[in-house]
């Protein structure tokens, strides 16, 4: 089209496309579309200044009271702010139980009530409540680890649409007014030892990826984001591994970077099919892959550990030469690293040793140093105005200097037990709580 116009009104056309596409990126910086945040690696748009030091009483923007139980991190878009959560109801009558499946050994109990599943809007700047919708209401087929929740995979956003995914109960996709456009019944999912579930959707394009492993039936799953239809789904020779697949773009092709106890891989996100294959992962595969400069970053924790570079460019099977480099020491278990300015941060297993790794050669900088003064982590750490953010599970968040030998500024302690990832955008800084949902930002 832009061809057959004339060469002034050409060059017109290409700057109000150019215009329409950089707009397009500053909405994107601007909020906090999916659970690790505008890049996906954990890291706030450039921009982002959230306060160092809070308590109950200190730079308290906001607080809200949130109904049930979750762990899903919220997203932002605009002036919203969504969540995700889980209610339970009134018991279920015998003949409202669901069937359990005996085939699958289980160390949970299985609920005798209904759940409500829930999505909440709040105002971004005031916290009020602006609407609520019930997805679903269900009786679980299975428990839940008692650190866990019905509500673990948080929500992702284009701006056009919000998807939620509450597993089991159903996958759905509503408009930003709350108006629900579509769902999706997938059928259940069979936890390892009925620990739980924790799909967390994510968007790229006209695509909404979904990790569906579980104890027998694995697949991945890609729907049309508009409609819900099912585009294309692969089997996987996993169990479950609650990890959030990666979506990255490399060499004119978009790939899908999923962990898996057995292999890593990474598929095409046009067909599904596999691309390259990476083994050496621990059981019980939790943290979600990076990727920065044509390069994926994967790591594992759970009775053993693993961190492993491999080109993006790779093909097949990939060897132990075919990677950049492993690293085999206090990997985390629950939560995912973070890449920021050409270094790798986690903390071993669940605990407060901190590592830090040169993410071009695998060097260690820094090796299991213990971070004082807060607990164990389930919530993915956050970097924002060249400083780290981790909280821990008791609400206690440790703010670091970025290096290669991070140093405590400052810690800040909630009355409200955390288990989702904290999320930054501009000079907020935005926690859920087990009960309250927090906005923080200097007076």
């Amino acid at each position: 089209m832009a061809e057959a116009l004339p060469p002034q009104e050409r060059m017109m056309f290409r700057c109000l496309i150019l215009a329409l596409a950089l707009s397009s990126v500053a909405s994107a910086a601007d909020n906090w579309p999916s659970w690790r945040g505008p890049t996906a690696n954990g890291v706030a748009a450039s921009d982002a200044n959230p306060p160092t030091k809070w308590d109950e009483k200190t730079n308290i923007k906001w607080k809200a009271d949130l109904p049930g139980k979750g762990s899903a991190t919220p997203v932002v878009w605009g002036d919203q702010v969504f969540v995700l959560t889980a209610v339970p109801g009134r018991e279920a009558k015998p003949e409202e139980l669901p069937k359990v499946d005996r085939r699958f050994e289980t160390k949970t109990e299985v609920p005798h009530n209904f759940y409500s599943f829930e999505v909440l809007s709040f105002d971004r700047t005031t916290g009020k409540p602006l609407w609520k919708k019930t997805a679903a209401e269900a009786v679980p087929h299975e428990g839940h680890h008692p650190t866990h929740s019905y509500a673990a995979g948080s929500p992702a956003t284009d701006g056009k649409r919000l998807y939620v995914s509450f597993g089991s109960f159903g996958v759905f996709a509503f408009d930003l007014k709350g108006e629900q456009i579509w769902k999706r019944d997938l059928g259940r999912i069979h936890s390892r030892l009925g620990w739980g579930e924790a799909v967390t959707p994510v968007v790229h394009g006209d695509t909404v990826i979904l990790n569906w492993d579980q104890e027998d039936g694995s697949k991945l799953i890609a729907l049309d984001a508009a409609t819900g239809d099912t585009k294309w789904e692969v089997k996987r020779d996993e169990k479950t591994s609650w990890n959030t697949p990666l979506i990255v773009e490399h060499g004119g092709t978009t790939q899908v970077l999923v962990n898996g106890t057995n292999r890593a891989r990474a598929y095409n996100l046009v067909d599904g099919k596999v691309l390259w294959e990476v083994s050496g992962m621990t059981v019980n595969a939790i943290p979600s892959p990076l990727a920065a400069d044509g390069v994926a970053y994967i790591v594992s924790g759970y009775r053993g550990a693993m961190a492993v570079a491999v080109p993006l460019d790779s093909r097949g099977e990939v060897a132990k030469d075919g990677v950049k480099w492993r690293y085999a020491k206090g990997t985390p278990y629950v939560p995912s690293p973070l890449l920021f300015d050409g270094r790798l941060y986690f903390t071993e297993a669940n605990t407060q040793l901190l590592t830090v790794l040169d993410a071009k050669t695998g060097k260690p900088l820094q090796e299991r140093e213990r971070l004082q003064r807060v607990g164990s982590f389930y919530a993915s750490p956050l970097a924002a105005a060249g400083r780290l953010y981790f909280v821990d599970r008791d609400g206690t968040t440790a703010v670091l200097s970025a290096g290669d030998k991070p140093e405590v500024l400052a810690t800040n302690k909630l009355d409200d037990k955390t288990d989702a990832s904290p999320v930054a955008v501009g000079k907020t800084l935005y926690l859920r709580g087990e009960k309250h949902l927090y906005a923080i930002e200097e007076k």
